[in-house]
This record gives C-alpha cells, sequence and structure tokens, in this order.
C-alpha cells in the first residue's frame, strides 16, 4: 500500500486502505477547515462507492444491480463531515429482490462497523422514505440533502425530487413544526452565545438551528438573512473539528477542561478567544433565526387571510360600482380601507407587526433616528424590521459630540422599556450601530465570564442590568441616572486593569 490518493485506483480500496487515507488526513497539518471536510467526505464516497460497486457485482452475477443506489443524507450529504462525525447513510431501492437488497445491505453496512465508525443507516423505497418523512420531521430534514454516491442515479434524483416537492408543498404544515423543534431545543439546551459549555450542535445558535435555515430556504416559503452565515457555519463546524481531534470522541459539547487545547488546535489565543468566537457565530445564527421566523409567521398568516382578501377585494368592487351610481354615502360606509401604517414616533411607523421606517424617513439627515426607531419599538414591544435596521445602518449620520438631548432622552427611554429592549439592542448590534453609537462597546462584546455569579457575556450582562433597573425607577429621584449606570457599570472589562477604574473613564 502506497501514499496514493483512494481516487487513483493504486491504493488498497478496501477498508484497511480507507482507515489508512483517513489517519493521514486527520493528523496532516496541511488542511483543516472546510478543504479538510470537503476531502474527508470525497475520501468516503470514493471508498463507499467502490464497496457498493464491489458488492452490488457479487450479489447480481457481475452485473451492476438495477434499481438499487446508495446515498447519503443529513450531515455527510452535506459534506459537512467532521472527524467523528456519523455517516448518514440510506440504501434506496425500487422494491424489486428484498432478499438481493438485504444481503447487499449488510456487505454495506459491516465493513463501516468493522472500522468503528458510527453509522445512521436505513435500507427503504422511495415511497418508504417519503412516508416516513411525512411521519418524522428529523427524516425529512435528513433526506433534504440526500445526494448520490453509487448505483441508480436516476432512483436517487426521483427521490430528490419527489421529497423537495412534498416539503415545499407541505411548508405552511411543516415549518411550525420545525420552529416547535427549535424551541424546544433550545429550552433544554440553552443559548450556545452565554453557555460556558456550550453544546456546538443542539444549543440555539448552534449547527442545528443552521440547519433549520437551509431547511427554511429550501422551502421557497421564506429565507435567513445570509450575510455572514456561511462563515458563522463554518466557525462551528471547525471548533467541532478541533473537539473530535482533541478529545477523540464524536462530543459537540465544548468543556472547561478541553477549550485550551481546542482553542490551540484552532491558532487561537486562550480559551477566552475560542469562546468569544463560537459565541459570535452563534449571534449570527441567532439572529438569522430570529427574523427568519418571523417572516414564515409572516408568510403563513398573509396566506391564511387570502380569503378574506378576496371578501375585500369584492367590498372594493362594491364602493366603486356605488360610488359611480353616485351612492357616496354607501360606499364610504361599505368600502372605507383599513389603515396599514400605524405611526410610533417621527419618522418610525409600524406595519404587519414590526416597527419600519416611514415612506418620509431620512435617516441620512436624521441622526437621532436609529435610537428613535428602537425606542419607539422597545416601547410598543415589537421587532425593528431587518430592512429598517440595514438602512439605518448604511444611511444614517453619525451623531455629533456631545449627543443632543434628544438622542440622550431616546436611549434612556430605550433602557428603560424593559424586556423587548434586549431583542432591539440585539437588531441594532447585530448590523453594527450599537457600536458606531459607542464604539467602546466593541470591547464587550460576546467577551465571557468565567464566574458562577454571571450568567451573561458581558454585554447581555449590561443590558440584563438596565432591563432589571427599569423596575426600580419610580424608586429613584434620576432615573436616567440610574439606567445609563446599569448600562456602562462593567464597561471597563476587556481593558487592562481594574475594570471600575478603566471604566471610570469611559462613562465619562
Amino acid at each position: 500500500m502506497t501514499g496514493t490518493d483512494v481516487r487513483d485506483g493504486t491504493q488498497d480500496p478496501g477498508p484497511g486502505g480507507y482507515a489508512a487515507a483517513r489517519l493521514r488526513l486527520l493528523t496532516e497539518g496541511a488542511r483543516s477547515g472546510p478543504p479538510r471536510r470537503a476531502a474527508l467526505a470525497e475520501l468516503t464516497d470514493d471508498w463507499l462507492a467502490g464497496l457498493f460497486d464491489a458488492v452490488a457485482a457479487e450479489t447480481a452475477d457481475g452485473r451492476p444491480a438495477p434499481g438499487v443506489s446508495l446515498v447519503a443524507v443529513g450531515g455527510y450529504g452535506r459534506g459537512e463531515l467532521s472527524p467523528r462525525s456519523d455517516l448518514d447513510l440510506l440504501l434506496l431501492h425500487d422494491g424489486g429482490d428484498l432478499g438481493a437488497v438485504a444481503a447487499l445491505a449488510d456487505r454495506l453496512w459491516y465493513p463501516v462497523w468493522d472500522l468503528g465508525l458510527a453509522l445512521d443507516h436505513s435500507v427503504r423505497t422511495p415511497a418508504e422514505a417519503r412516508k416516513t418523512a411525512g411521519d418524522d420531521l428529523k427524516v425529512q430534514l435528513g433526506l433534504l440533502d440526500a445526494r448520490h454516491l453509487a448505483g441508480d442515479a436516476a432512483l436517487t434524483a426521483g427521490l430528490r425530487t419527489a421529497v423537495l416537492a412534498d416539503w415545499r408543498n407541505q411548508a405552511v404544515r411543516r415549518l411550525p413544526e420545525l420552529q416547535e423543534l427549535s424551541a424546544e431545543r433550545a429550552a433544554r439546551q440553552g443559548e450556545l452565545r452565554y453557555l460556558l459549555e456550550p453544546d456546538l450542535k443542539e444549543a440555539r445558535g448552534g449547527l442545528r438551528d443552521a440547519t433549520a435555515l437551509r431547511a427554511v430556504a429550501a422551502s421557497w416559503l421564506a429565507d435567513a438573512p445570509r450575510e455572514g452565515l456561511a462563515d458563522a457555519r463554518r466557525r462551528l463546524l471547525d471548533a467541532r473539528d478541533a473537539l473530535h481531534l482533541t478529545t477523540g470522541r464524536a462530543t459537540d459539547r465544548l468543556a472547561l477542561q478541553e477549550q485550551d487545547q481546542v482553542a490551540a488546535a484552532l491558532d487561537l489565543l486562550d480559551a477566552d478567544a475560542l469562546l468569544r468566537q463560537v459565541y459570535e457565530a452563534a449571534r449570527v445564527i441567532s439572529y438569522a433565526s430570529d427574523v427568519t421566523w418571523r417572516e414564515v409567521g409572516r408568510v403563513i398568516r398573509s396566506r391564511a387571510v387570502r380569503p378574506r382578501l378576496r371578501e375585500k377585494a369584492r367590498e372594493r368592487s362594491d364602493f366603486l360600482r356605488r360610488a359611480v351610481a353616485g351612492d357616496w354615502r354607501g360606499a364610504l360606509d361599505g368600502g372605507k380601507p383599513a389603515a396599514e401604517r400605524s405611526p410610533l414616533a417621527e419618522g418610525v411607523v409600524e406595519q404587519d407587526g414590526e416597527v419600519v421606517l416611514a415612506r418620509t424617513a431620512r435617516p441620512e439627515r436624521d441622526p437621532v433616528l436609529p435610537l428613535r426607531a428602537a425606542a419607539a419599538a422597545a416601547q410598543a414591544g415589537l421587532p425593528l424590521s431587518l430592512y429598517a435596521v440595514r438602512r439605518l445602518a448604511a444611511t444614517a449620520r453619525p451623531l455629533p459630540t456631545p449627543w443632543p438631548a434628544e438622542a440622550r432622552e431616546q436611549l434612556v427611554t430605550l433602557l428603560g422599556s424593559g424586556r423587548p429592549t434586549v431583542d432591539v439592542w440585539e437588531a441594532l448590534e447585530a448590523e453594527g450601530v450599537i457600536t458606531r453609537l459607542l464604539p467602546d462597546w466593541e470591547r464587550v462584546r460576546c467577551r465571557p465570564q468565567r464566574n458562577a455569579v454571571h450568567v451573561w457575556t458581558v454585554d447581555r450582562h449590561l443590558i440584563e442590568t438596565a432591563v432589571r433597573a427599569s423596575e426600580l425607577t419610580r424608586r429613584v429621584g434620576r432615573p436616567d441616572l440610574l439606567l445609563v449606570a446599569a448600562l456602562l457599570h462593567d464597561i471597563g472589562k476587556g481593558w487592562p486593569g481594574d475594570h471600575s477604574v478603566t471604566g471610570e473613564t469611559i462613562a465619562r
């Protein structure tokens, strides 16, 4: 056996040859990240395809077995093979010789098990696969990433086409189910961006949520904000690869005792740098999830009211008919259109459950508009529209120094609005508006705190403190001072020395 690649046909195509080539790939330092995952998937593809061809030919008197194909699904279908990832495989068949299919399956699965690789496998016809997917959402999600490996390519292509069509046809029913599944998982696992020992896959903002966003996009019903999403997913996958290689186990939990080693494997300074990178990735995915699920809800609601819209169209037709006939009283009584936008503040309106900019708003001439829009959204308990935040980030003028009185008042209003402040603040932060308003925020953003007293990262801790302080504003003489002090009390963390001393300078 030589060191040549398995694909050139000169290396031992059996399990031993694959195992040796796999070991070399995982231990060489030249490749890491996406190139190594792609190379590992390709190496595994070639080995399984060769194994399938050899076994299928033996069971069919030397001829390729018709009506059978080997399909990668789930993470393997996406080509996201980490060092200890499961191999998710489907043996697809047309319902012909079931005995031959069972024999083929046994001779495929056992070499995988013999190498000690985790295997998630199934044997189904296309109809069985679709029925199982209809009953089990997780199976359907795995099939959305189905990728042909060997055998009857037309059989695989037919299944892929049917599964995608099923997913799109059933999206209005299945996407709320997926959202509920994601919410239940988040309740069990917590927020990835705040946990000291996070689960990179299952926690909210992790790899499962990134996969859910892909499924939403595949439904054609809605799509996620794409900026930074691919990079966030890559960072989490890189961290998981390093975790697998460091521990030698198929784990997704980033335990405290392993963080320094994982950080070193990723060429990061220390465990805090690792956590901050993981938290930033999770924040991007969490925010994209929030925006996407709001859009899914909006689309589903709009489809539900279409019958009522048809009724309103008839009312408008009746309005025109009455007006033409001169019956203005009847026309006005029966055809008055409902207002679509409700004013909230100067340049800010509510539309379809979100806070958006008014048509007359001019962010380039109104530097206070970002804070005014944020305060109005928090007071109304409504989310800021993604498009509004992006427009503000792209066009709003910087505030003068010192801030004008209205800007200070709007900041205090935002901080004093209670729990809705958190989501509004994070929407602004996701698009870089907060660091533009408060440049020192960059040092506390996603900064971990390694003690039992603090649950949150420094930035979220500051916002949570302001939210709690908002409950006490009627008990003090200067509520504005209380809220701003709550926001800035740890702003010096991340600078050398005593953070309270450093923070005093920043706060002034």
